[in-house]
C-alpha cells in the first residue's frame, strides 16, 4: 500500500444539512476515481460510508465514516459526516480533523439549519469552506437562486467558480471560470466526461462571471490588484495561485454545480479539492506539552501526535479506532502513549479505511488518516503522542444530553448482557449517557434526541440481541416544608420479655436551601450520647419516603431537644423508630409540599417559528428570560420545569421543521402549583397501589 507524503494529502470534511447529498458525492468520487468499481446507492444500502444497518434502514447517514481515492497522484481522504442535528456531535470530530470543509446545499432548498451550523463550526475550527450546491437535476432547483441565498448570508466572499449549464431535468454540465472550459455529461451515470464549447446563449454570462471572479481574487492581495489594474486580467497561474491563497485563508469561498446521484458534475470537483484545498501542513498544530501551549509543524520532524475522532464496534474485527495523526509520523509495532488517560498502547497493525474496510499499511505520514484495531483503553477524543509525552490536542466538546428515557431489559436474565451493550455503544458514542437515577432506581439512558435513543435501542437488538423496553422517566420530585413545629414522640412496644421504648423531642424548621441538618441541644442525660445518633438516623431514612407522595424531603433542620430512656427496653432500634415517628408528625403539622426541578434552557430558533415556539414555551408553564438575534436565529433563553421537557425534543422539530435545536441544564427546585400537587399526589398513591398488588 503507498504511503503518502505529507504533501500529497488532502482531508475533507463533507458536511451539510441531511438530505443534500453527501453520502452520494462520496460514492461518485469513488466511482469516477476507481476506487471501487460501481455507482453505489444510499436506496440500494451499498455505499461505502453508510455500512451500519441503522443508516441502511433509515437511508441516512448516523455515524462520521472515512473513505479516500487518488486523483493526480494525491490522496483525499473523504470525512462523510451526518446531516441530522442530533448526530452534529459527530460532524465536529469530523471537522476537528479536516484542513478543508465541503458544504453540501440542496439546490432546491438552500441555505438549512445544519448549512448554518456546520458553517459556524468550521469557523471555528479556521478551515476553508467549497460550496457543492447539489441535486441541480430536481425540479425547482435554481443555482442562481441558491448562490445568492449563501452570499446574502455570509457574504460577497461566496463566489461561483463554476456556471451549470441547464437545470432541473436539462442540467447536464457546468462552464469552469478559471480556465473557461465547458464539460458536459451524458443521464447514464457513467460519470463519462465531454469537454465542450460553451453553449452561445452563456458566452456573456461566463465573461461576465469570469471578469466578476478574477476581480474577487485580485481583491484579496495588493500586489494581485495592481497587476490586475495594469494588465486587465491575470494570466491562468496568478489566478489560479491567488485563487488558492485566497481560499486558504477563508476570504473566499467557492461554489460548484452537480447532480452527484447523477453523476454530473463530480470529476471537476474532484480536481478542485486537489488544487485548491490546503495541504495537511498549511499550518501548525495547537498542543499542549505539560500543560503549556506550544504550535507543532506538521511534518515527519515534529513530536508524534494523533487525535482519535471516533470509535467503532464491528462485530466481526472489534474495536476500531480512526485517528489523524496530527505531527511527527508513525510506523507499526510502535508503542505510544495515551496522554488523555495516562495509559500506554501497543500498535499491533495500522490500516486505512475505505469505510468499514481496512487496508494494511506500515507506516502514516504526518496529516494523513488511519484507524487501529483493538486498542484496549483508548476512546473518541483521545490524543495519542510519542511514548512517555504528555502531548494533548484539543478535544470536541460533548454536549449535555437533551432527552432521556429509561430503559429496562424485557427479560430480566438480559440485565448483564444489556450492561455490557451500552458500555460498547457508549464507547462508540460518547454522546450517549447512561446511569441510575439514585432517587427513582430507574437505568436512564440519555442522547441528543429521541432519534439517537431510538438508533441505539435498535444497536442492542440487532448487535448485541437484547430486547429493551422504553418509557418516559419518572421526574425526581422532592418535598420540604414551609412553617416548623415542636412534636414529643413516644415508641413504646411490650411483647414479653424485654420489650421498646424511646421518647423523643424535636423541632423541625425550613432550612432553605442548605439540606438537612441535625442539631443536638440536649443538656444532660435525658437521652444517652449513644442512642441520639439513633434519632438522627431514623429521621433521614424516614426523609427519604418524604409525607406527601413518597418523595424525598429536603431543606429541614431537626433540633433534638428532649427525650427519655428506659434502663432496659430502650436501644439504637428503638430511638430510630422513635425519630421515624417524629418526623412523620412534625411534617404533617409543618405544611409540607412538593418541590419540582426547573431546567434552565436555550432554545435556537429560526425566525419565522419564533412565534410558534414562544406559545409552545407558555403552554409548557416556561418563564422566558431573554432572547438573542443573530444572521436570522434567535436564541430564546427560559426556565422550564422538567416535567414540560419531557417530550419538547420531537415537539420543537416538527414546529421547526428539524431546523430547531436546544441545550438544557439544571437551574434549581421550586413549588409546584398546588392543582399539579393533587394530581402528582394521585399518581404516586396508585404507582403505590399498583407496587403493593
Amino acid at each position: 500500500m503507498t504511503v503518502y507524503a505529507t504533501d500529497k494529502i488532502r482531508n475533507i470534511a463533507v458536511v451539510g444539512h441531511s438530505d443534500t447529498g453527501k453520502t452520494s458525492l462520496v460514492s461518485a468520487m469513488l466511482f469516477d476515481s476507481g476506487a471501487v468499481n460501481r455507482l453505489c446507492k444510499v436506496d440500494d444500502a451499498n455505499t461505502t460510508t453508510d455500512f451500519d444497518e441503522d443508516e441502511h434502514d433509515r437511508k441516512i447517514t448516523i455515524n462520521t465514516a472515512v473513505a479516500y481515492f487518488e486523483n493526480r497522484g494525491v490522496k483525499v481522504n473523504l470525512i462523510d459526516a451526518p446531516g441530522y442535528g442530533i448526530f452534529s456531535t459527530d460532524a465536529l470530530q469530523g471537522l476537528r480533523v479536516a484542513d478543508a470543509a465541503l458544504m453540501m446545499v440542496s439546490a432546491v432548498a438552500g441555505v438549512e439549519v445544519q448549512t448554518e451550523k456546520m458553517w459556524k463550526s468550521a469557523g471555528s475550527f479556521g478551515l476553508p469552506v467549497l460550496f457543492a450546491v447539489n441535486l441541480m437535476d430536481r425540479d425547482r432547483a435554481s443555482y442562481s437562486r441558491v448562490v445568492g441565498l449563501l452570499q446574502k448570508k455570509y457574504g460577497r466572499e461566496v463566489t461561483p467558480l463554476q456556471l451549470p449549464i441547464g437545470e432541473e431535468s436539462n442540467f447536464s454540465g457546468v462552464v469552469d471560470l478559471v480556465s473557461g472550459k465547458a464539460f458536459t455529461w451524458e443521464h447514464d451515470e457513467s460519470g463519462k466526461v465531454t469537454e465542450a464549447d460553451v453553449p452561445g446563449d452563456m458566452a456573456d454570462d461566463v465573461a461576465s462571471a469570469r471578469e466578476a471572479l478574477m476581480e474577487m481574487v485580485a481583491e484579496q492581495d495588493e500586489e494581485l490588484m495592481e497587476k490586475y489594474l495594469e494588465e486587465g486580467e491575470l494570466d491562468a497561474e496568478t489566478f489560479a495561485g491567488g485563487l488558492k491563497k485566497a481560499i486558504t485563508a477563508r476570504e473566499l469561498f467557492p461554489v460548484f454545480a452537480l447532480a452527484a446521484a447523477r453523476n454530473i458534475g463530480v470529476q471537476p470537483l474532484m480536481d478542485a479539492l486537489v488544487d485548491l484545498a490546503p495541504t495537511p501542513d498549511w499550518r501548525p498544530v495547537k498542543v499542549t506539552v505539560d500543560g503549556e501551549e506550544q504550535e507543532f509543524a506538521v511534518s515527519s520532524e515534529s513530536p508524534f501526535a494523533a487525535y482519535v475522532f471516533k470509535s467503532i464496534s464491528d462485530p466481526f474485527a472489534g474495536h476500531i479506532t480512526l485517528m489523524r495523526v496530527f505531527s511527527g509520523g508513525i510506523a507499526t509495532d510502535a508503542t505510544v502513549s495515551n496522554s488523555t488517560r495516562d495509559s500506554v498502547e501497543r500498535l499491533s497493525s495500522m490500516s486505512i479505511a475505505q469505510g468499514k474496510d481496512l487496508e494494511h499499511v506500515t507506516e502514516l505520514a504526518a496529516g494523513d488518516i488511519g484507524a487501529l484495531p483493538k486498542l484496549k483503553e483508548t476512546h473518541t477524543g483521545d490524543t495519542l503522542c510519542e511514548a512517555k509525552q504528555n502531548i494533548k490536542l484539543t478535544p470536541v466538546p460533548i454536549p449535555e444530553p437533551a432527552i432521556s428515557f429509561a430503559l429496562e431489559a424485557e427479560s430480566k436474565g438480559d440485565e448483564n448482557k444489556l450492561a455490557s451493550a451500552l458500555a460498547k455503544i457508549r464507547d462508540e458514542d460518547p454522546t450517549i449517557t447512561v446511569g441510575r437515577d439514585p432517587q427513582t432506581k430507574e437505568m436512564l439512558i440519555s442522547g441528543t434526541g429521541q432519534l439517537h435513543v431510538e438508533v441505539v435501542v435498535g444497536r442492542l437488538k440487532k448487535r448485541y440481541n437484547v430486547d429493551v423496553v422504553l418509557h418516559q422517566p419518572k421526574v425526581p420530585y422532592r418535598e420540604t416544608i414551609k412553617t416548623g413545629t415542636e412534636v414529643t414522640t413516644r415508641h413504646k412496644k411490650q411483647t414479653g420479655g424485654s420489650g421498646q421504648f424511646a421518647q423523643c423531642s424535636i423541632k423541625m424548621e425550613p432550612n432553605h436551601g442548605k439540606g438537612y441538618e441535625f442539631v443536638d441541644k440536649i443538656f444532660g442525660g435525658s437521652i444517652s450520647q449513644t442512642y441520639r445518633p439513633a434519632v438522627d438516623k431514623g429521621i433521614r431514612e424516614a426523609a427519604e419516603r418524604g409525607v406527601v407522595a413518597g418523595y424525598p424531603m429536603v431543606d429541614f433542620k431537626i433540633t433534638l431537644l428532649d427525650g427519655k430512656e428506659h434502663a432496659v427496653d430502650s436501644s439504637e432500634m428503638a430511638f430510630k423508630l422513635a425519630g421515624r415517628k417524629a418526623f412523620r408528625d412534625a411534617a404533617a403539622k409543618c405544611k409540607a409540599t412538593l418541590l419540582e426541578p426547573i431546567m434552565q434552557i436555550e432554545v435556537y430558533v429560526p425566525e419565522d417559528n419564533l412565534g410558534d415556539v414562544m406559545g409552545d414555551l407558555n403552554s409548557r408553564r416556561g418563564r422566558v428570560q431573554g432572547m438573542d438575534s443573530d444572521a436570522g436565529t434567535t436564541t430564546v433563553k427560559a426556565a422550564v420545569p422538567l416535567a414540560e421537557m419531557l417530550t419538547y425534543a420531537p415537539t420543537l422539530r416538527s414546529i421547526t421543521q428539524d431546523r430547531g435545536d436546544f441545550h438544557m441544564e439544571f437551574a434549581k427546585y421550586t413549588e409546584v402549583p398546588k392543582q399539579m400537587q393533587e394530581k402528582i399526589i394521585a399518581a404516586a398513591a396508585k404507582d403505590e397501589e399498583e407496587d403493593d398488588e
